[in-house]
């Protein structure tokens, strides 16, 4: 088995209720015979260009790992997913899963220590 990322761009409306949208890929991954290792959730964003009617889309990132043959399997079933507007499947090195977790790990603390220093001025 291998690493994959999968990158999600999920209809701007599921902002509020995402967790139907990440149960509906991740069921998708899960029957394909891969298994979500991680999830990166960045929110709500702006795109570049517009899709469809939408300027905006919720963001995710996936670790999943999987055979290579899953990957065509969980494509096709993510292209007449209706949550999903785009995804993208790649195969990163090692040292990129490696920075992104050390990333998100420094996201956590600055906003950890943002909020304390909020709560302190008031």
């Amino acid at each position: 088995m291998g690493k994959f990322e999968l990158a999600v761009l999920y209809h701007p409306d599921l902002e509020i209720d995402l967790d139907k949208g990440a149960d509906k890929v991740k069921k998708i991954v899960a029957e394909c015979g891969g298994k979500v290792t991680d999830e990166d959730v960045w929110g709500k964003r702006k795109l570049a260009y517009k899709i469809g009617e939408n300027e905006h889309a919720v963001y995710v990132f996936y670790t999943v790992e999987m055979d290579g043959e899953s990957v065509s399997k969980i494509e096709s079933n993510l292209k007449i997913t209706d949550e999903v507007i785009r995804f993208l499947v790649t195969k990163p090195d090692e040292k990129a899963i490696a920075k992104a977790k050390l990333a998100k790990s420094q996201r956590k603390k600055v906003d950890r220590e943002d909020s304390k220093e909020e709560s302190d001025k008031k």
